[in-house]
């Protein structure tokens, strides 16, 4: 093996830059394979390639139109090999939104001489690089995608002005997305963990939330801007807001956010967008109680530090988030659209409160920052804890399907280390946040009398879902969904789980999985259920014994300790399938492009077509359901996995069933599950759809294809109208949904009137707001 070539004439590299030239791939492999054969180019994963191999190498890369190869010389001497790269073809295709004169590179510097290193060379070599990326190559921007474990370069890559963006998966690795603007050479990036809050990030983030809060405030009545010659003007306080908006069906409004501008009286020029000075001054007109105005504000702020992150992270292109990954890694494919979503709720104002979260917290457990993390591991003992199953699984087979022997060997062999029987316990899941926040502090008596034991950390990684609670597991896929209790403030709730919910939870879904697989309609639709086939609670806390009133039964430290099992849909999937939220179906990436649009495009149907299959597959079974069984589920965006094929939506799985599914008619049901019976009027019933469905999803989606020229509106909501005709005819509860108009039932009201809990769930029905009546866009 050739000796990796040093430099000797010189200790410092400070006064000046090395030389680029093309690389040379017979003349320079001997060279280029001596560093890559060095332990400290392990980053490359190339140190058993012989020098025949590297030639190869060198000469596909110089071949390849898409990429070159560059070697630098420092006093004549070989120094450094780089390689540069088309983003838009090679390496990022599915996870950098690349546009005309992004650069990608690569750097592999010669291993330090045995006699000492050059001070500066790599710093030199860095800048010479990025020099030359702008100069000779024309780079406006300049990406790379180090290993997340390689710091040392990333220091680097920091000196000389790469902001860090995102982890990515990409190539085999777990990489840390950055990005260099070459006008800002040599200009360090402050990447602090608060670097996102700043103006060119806090802006865009308040004129999203501002128009958003104008749309959906007026959508709900709340609010009502008048005409201003070709647009409109809102009044709040001493302010007036001017905007140009689109109208659709069930009053929804696209406010045009580049057209929106803040005046205030008795000042001159516009004044700056700030969503929180909108709702202090429109606080009466919310019917925001004074107690809850600082809680609510503050969920908002929260909601604008989350955009501002989300618009200085970047993410996929639409297109790219509808292909789907080039190498046909469907997982990766489905969590990367599940971490790319921007909207949070596409009707709540304040969607992503999360108060509780610190700054390092929010980078490890939102869902957008596509993080990984590992839950915390408690035992339990079994006389303080329920573990429910479903009808098709023992404890036995649960724990063999979702820990591996060894751990579960290591978790019995913590136990009798302190003396006790590892068959008195039961082990039990809890979010990282949630252990040091929570549990080590509220649960600090149980954890000393040993009723709990923290047995560490688990061995999966587990990644962030829209839903807060609710991670999916990255190192085996086809193991279950974990939610846990997350006490923190997010959009009306405190998101604990009760242990109550969570004894009856395998059997609820036992049951509606049962009727969904013995019904022709649902299974012609494919339509599916991912059952909640686990759940566990722990009640042997001083918060249980407190009493058994409503006081005392909604107490938060009641809800603190309880965690359930999901399935995965990946063991479920067909060859030629992949998954992705239907959240993605109202996401517009950092450019305003639809995914919408982008799916329809790539599956190669007319527009109608394939939302007539996409109703098909998700709207049918929702009607049917409620027409034929009487069950309603809550069907909005994240509680939905879509399946695709080719572009199109060929069936879809529901989750979040436990506690969120109920039967609206006198059914009977098996003896436990009574709590999922509550019987309602048709019209009521009706509402399952109008609201959850029509308004809390379709609404969007048609102004999505309208505003994209995709396809019209109006053709839109006829689709739907027959989609509903074909569903709803026959059935044991014949609902007409083709009424003229219904009660407009409204979410952000429920959140103004008391952010805290915004809903009883042990009475939702009685806890909805309504704005009046709405006119049906399919109304006969």
């Amino acid at each position: 093996m050739s000796a990796p070539v040093t430099v000797a004439r010189a200790t410092d590299a400070t006064t000046g830059l090395p030389s680029v030239q093309p690389v040379d791939p017979d003349r320079d492999a001997t060279v280029v394979q001596a560093w890559l054969a060095h332990p400290a180019s392990a980053w490359w994963s190339m140190t058993e390639h012989d020098v025949h191999a590297v030639r190869g190498y060198l000469r596909s890369v110089q071949e390849d139109p898409a990429q070159a190869g560059w070697l630098l010389r420092w006093d004549g001497d070989p120094i450094a090999y780089a390689e540069t790269y088309d983003p838009r073809q090679v390496l990022l295709t599915d996870v950098w939104d690349a546009e005309a004169g992004d650069v990608g590179m690569h750097l592999l510097v010669a291993p330090p001489p045995a006699d000492g290193r050059v001070h500066g060379l790599t710093s030199a070599v860095m800048r010479a690089v990025v020099e030359h990326c702008r100069d000779a190559l024309g780079a406006r921007r300049v990406v790379v995608e180090p290993d997340v474990r390689n710091t040392a370069v990333q220091v680097k890559n920091a000196e000389v002005g790469f902001r860090a963006l995102r982890e990515v998966d990409v190539d085999g690795k777990r990489a840390l997305l950055s990005v260099l603007d070459t006008d800002r050479i040599g200009v360090p990036d402050d990447d602090g963990p608060a670097a996102h809050l700043r103006p060119e990030h806090l802006e865009p983030a308040q004129r999203h939330l501002v128009a958003k809060a104008i749309a959906e405030f007026t959508h709900e009545r709340l609010v009502a801007p008048r005409p201003d010659g070709d647009g409109w003007a809102l009044d709040a306080g001493d302010s007036t807001y001017r905007f140009r908006a689109r109208r659709y069906e069930l009053e929804h409004w696209v406010v045009d956010e580049s057209s929106l501008t803040r005046s205030r009286a008795g000042r001159s020029g516009p004044a700056p967008l700030d969503a929180q000075q909108l709702v202090l001054d429109l606080q009466d007109a919310l019917g925001i109680p004074d107690e809850m105005l600082g809680t609510y504000l503050e969920e908002v702020a929260s909601t604008l530090a989350s955009a501002a992150a989300k618009h200085r992270r970047g993410g996929p292109s639409a297109a790219q988030l509808a292909r789907g990954r080039a190498d046909g890694d469907v997982v990766a494919a489905f969590q990367d659209a599940e971490a790319a979503m921007t909207e949070g709720h596409p009707a709540f104002v304040a969607a992503n409160g999360r108060i509780g979260f610190g700054l390092d917290e929010y980078r490890r457990y939102a869902p957008e920052s596509g993080g990984r993390f590992r839950y915390r591991w408690l035992a339990a003992r079994r006389e303080h804890t329920h573990l429910a199953l479903a009808a098709d699984r023992t404890e036995q087979q649960h724990w063999d399907a979702e820990l591996d022997p060894a751990t579960v060997d290591r978790f019995r062999d913590t136990l009798e280390r302190r003396g006790l029987d590892p068959d008195d316990h039961t082990w039990f899941p809890v979010h990282p946040w949630q252990w040091q926040h929570r549990i080590a502090v509220t649960f600090a008596p149980d954890l000393g009398r040993q009723d709990l034991v923290d047995l560490g950390e688990g061995p999966d990684d587990h990644q962030p879902q829209q839903s807060v609670r609710t991670a999916f597991n990255r190192s085996v896929p086809g193991r279950s969904y974990v939610k846990t209790a997350l006490t923190v403030q997010n959009m009306g709730f405190l998101r604990g789980m009760s242990p109550a919910y969570m004894r009856t939870a395998p059997a609820v879904n036992d049951w509606v999985a049962g009727l969904v697989e013995a019904d022709p309609v649902l299974a012609d639709a494919g339509f599916g259920v991912l059952r909640e086939h686990a759940a566990v609670g722990y009640t042997g806390d001083v918060y249980h014994r407190i009493g058994s009133g409503p006081a005392q039964r909604g107490a938060p430290q009641r809800k603190m300790l309880a965690a359930l099992w999901r399935e995965s849909p990946v063991p479920r999937l067909e060859p030629g399938e992949r998954p992705v939220t239907m959240a993605a179906l109202l996401h517009r990436d950092a450019r305003g492009r639809s995914v919408a649009a982008a799916l329809v495009e790539q599956s190669g149907l007319d527009a109608a077509s394939w939302v007539a299959q996409y109703l098909d597959a998700y709207l049918r079974p929702v009607v049917h359901c409620l027409t034929e069984h009487q069950l309603l589920f809550m069907p909005h965006g994240e509680n939905l996995v879509l399946v695709l094929r080719d572009g199109v939506v060929s069936r879809v799985f529901m989750k979040d069933i436990g506690e969120e599914v109920v039967v609206v008619g006198d059914v009977a049901v098996p003896a436990g599950i009574e709590r999922i019976v509550h019987p309602v009027g048709d019209d009521e019933a009706a509402l399952g759809v109008f609201t959850d469905v029509f308004d809390g999803v379709l609404r969007y989606l048609a102004a999505v294809l309208d505003q994209d020229g995709v396809l019209p509106s109006a053709v839109f909501w006829r689709l739907v109208g027959s989609c509903v005709d074909a569903a709803g005819a026959g059935r044991a509860r014949p609902l007409d949904l083709r009424v003229p108009d219904f009660e407009h039932s409204c979410l952000n009201r429920l959140q103004l009137r008391n952010t805290l809990q915004m809903v009883d769930l042990t009475a939702q029905t009685d806890s909805l707001i309504r704005a009046g009546r709405m006119a049906n866009p399919i109304a006969h």
